[in-house]
């Protein structure tokens, strides 16, 4: 396992960002925003719940959906590249995000 340190030196574990719950997320994008790796997307959700697809970030009206657009939630997109910063985790007002550290998954 690699040894990961900050920059002054002391022992750092990386937190790599896994899931997020659909459930529980609301969608405001608080974590899409500080995330410096464009780990997460902003999907639609209908009111079964059934994820309808990626939201654009250009498109304000939700017109890609045909008025089935019920809610909004991030979901990871792009775990590879996480880099276990945890800003995302800082920001969520819910809670919703499952973390997992450098070293059990490398184990």
């Amino acid at each position: 396992m690699a040894e990961f340190k900050t920059r002054g030196g002391s022992a750092w574990t990386p937190q790599y960002l896994t899931e997020i719950d659909p459930v529980t997320c609301i969608g405001c994008g608080r974590c899409f925003k500080v995330c410096p790796q464009g780990v997460m997307a902003l999907y639609g959700v209908n009111d079964e719940g059934e994820i309808l697809g990626a939201v654009s970030k250009d498109d304000d009206d939700d017109d890609d959906f045909d008025g089935e657009l019920n809610r909004k939630i991030m979901a990871v997109d792009s775990p590879q590249d996480c880099i276990g910063c945890n800003a995302c985790s800082k920001v969520c007002p819910k809670n919703c995000q499952t973390h997992v550290s450098a070293d059990a998954l490398s184990a």
